[in-house]
């Protein structure tokens, strides 16, 4: 189907009756059939400027506090997570010998703790500190996003995927002795055979956790006609080319259950993605995963693994390991807050809003989705605004990166959720790029399930682009 016939053919379908959500959406559909007679529908744009994000949303941070109705205890644990969030780590508690970073807040820092990648890169300040001899990575500049490196293939063309951590210990002064080198990025470059991932934001962690697999399967097959005629892969088990599964959710493998976190959906829980993130990211090991990432025996300072719980502890705050401390900081954090007029004025925030329903953006960024039942009170039966399937789509080539994950294959990535947009400065999977009309446009190349929303997107009037991009800006 070609891309200028898809607006009319899904405002028909709307007009129809055919667009109802049944697993819930934040806005009415009822004034879509308006649109088929608004200014720039048909592919003549009105008069006026040209559309443009309005960039970063000045102000409080409308995030990074606790959720709502937590008991005493859980507070105190949300608490106590964050501290530890937050904190630097040194040699003496494990940190490296490889590493990117030497915290979890530094990479997750805006627009506050549980975000992601800050303005300025704490990466090229890290990478010298304390008398560390590491050369800066081209890839990282201290005004770019915090990067995390994995190489594509292996030197005998197998598929690698792994990270490759940018940084040693070597050099260190709390390191003595450890002479350890950085992988060869500059021949990687050349070889085109880097890819790059930045940080995801925690906030409303918790709330993605406690959703049933059912009411992401029940969402995954509602509106599956017009999906079809969007080019938008829904149904389980679809088996393409090369051994990628387009569509479906991607699976623990184990006990087949939905993993949801990560780029590529590829962790289960928050307590799996702690483990593997404080092994990964700061090379300390845990009890998830015991082993040095690199065993240079010059360059390991404590014992293995680097972090447990402390059983002789007095209290089970002070007991429980800092992977555990995380993952209670993730659980309990909130949703952020959206504006309900910056940028553009309410009416725009409004329009822009119906527009990202009505051009087929919801059908992937589902405006919300509902947890369960829980053991947390706070985190029970609740509204979870995420705007994401948390299923994973094939992005054509344009997006693609390579790597395999799970049953997420090269071209494929998690929806992203989209709240707390307004706030990030940094934007699609690597950091492309910090505009957000460009991500908007780099989700259409060859493959893309989403070339005819992108499609659709396009056909609008100018001012009705800039409707969505300030309803984006305002989540």
């Amino acid at each position: 189907m070609k891309t200028r016939f898809a607006l009319p053919l899904l405002l028909a379908s709307v007009a129809a009756g055919s667009f109802l959500f049944e697993v819930g959406t934040a806005f009415s559909l009822d004034s879509v059939a308006q649109l088929l007679g608004a200014p720039g529908v048909i592919g003549i744009p009105p008069p006026g400027p040209v559309a443009s994000d309005p960039g970063v949303r000045v102000g409080t941070p409308d995030a990074g506090g606790p959720i709502a109705g937590l008991s005493p205890g859980e507070l105190a644990f949300f608490e106590r997570g964050k501290t530890e969030f937050e904190e630097a780590d040194g040699i003496d508690e494990g940190l490296g010998p490889t590493m990117n970073l030497d915290s979890c807040g530094g990479c997750h820092a805006q627009p506050s703790v549980g975000g992601t990648s800050p303005f300025a890169n704490p990466q090229a300040a890290f990478a010298n500190q304390n008398g560390a001899t590491n050369r800066i990575p081209p890839f990282i500049r201290a005004d770019g996003p915090v990067r995390e490196a994995r190489f594509v293939r292996n030197p005998d063309g197998t598929r690698d995927g792994g990270v490759h951590a940018l940084f040693t210990i070597a050099g260190r002064a709390d390191a003595p002795g450890c002479a350890l080198g950085q992988p060869d990025f500059d021949a990687q470059l050349a070889r085109g055979n880097v890819i790059f991932r930045i940080p995801t934001p925690v906030f409303g962690a918790g709330l993605i956790e406690q959703i049933p697999d059912k009411v992401i399967l029940a969402n995954q097959a509602s509106n599956a006609g017009l999906k079809s005629v969007l080019g938008i892969l829904g149904r389980p088990n679809i088996i393409v080319p090369f051994g990628t599964i387009s569509g479906q959710t991607n699976n623990n493998g184990n006990d087949g259950t939905i993993a949801r976190f990560g780029w590529k959906a590829q962790n289960k829980s928050l307590l799996l993605f702690s483990g593997e993130a404080y092994n990964v990211e700061m090379g300390i090991t845990n009890e998830l995963f015991q082993t040095e990432r690199d065993e240079t025996a010059s360059c390991l300072f404590t014992p293995v693994p680097n972090n447990v719980t402390n059983v002789d502890a007095a209290t089970p705050l002070e007991a429980i390991s800092a992977i555990e401390k995380f993952a209670f900081f993730q659980r309990f954090l909130a949703a952020p807050t959206p504006s309900p007029d910056t940028p553009g004025g309410a009416t725009s925030i409004a329009s822009g809003g119906s527009l990202f329903v009505s051009v087929g953006c919801a059908l992937c960024h589902t405006p919300a989705l509902y947890t369960g039942r829980s053991t947390v009170a706070a985190l029970r039966r609740q509204q979870v605004n995420l705007f994401s399937d948390l299923l994973l789509h094939d992005m054509g080539v344009g997006l693609a990166d390579g790597i395999s994950q799970g049953q997420a294959g090269p071209r494929e990535f998690r929806t992203s959720p989209l709240w707390g947009l307004g706030k990030r400065i940094f934007l699609l999977h690597d950091g492309r790029t910090s505009d957000l009309a460009v991500a908007i446009q780099a989700h259409r190349s060859d493959g893309s399930e989403a070339n005819a929303v992108v499609g659709n997107f396009n056909y609008l009037g100018e001012s009705q682009k800039q409707d969505i991009l300030n309803f984006l800006r305002s989540l």
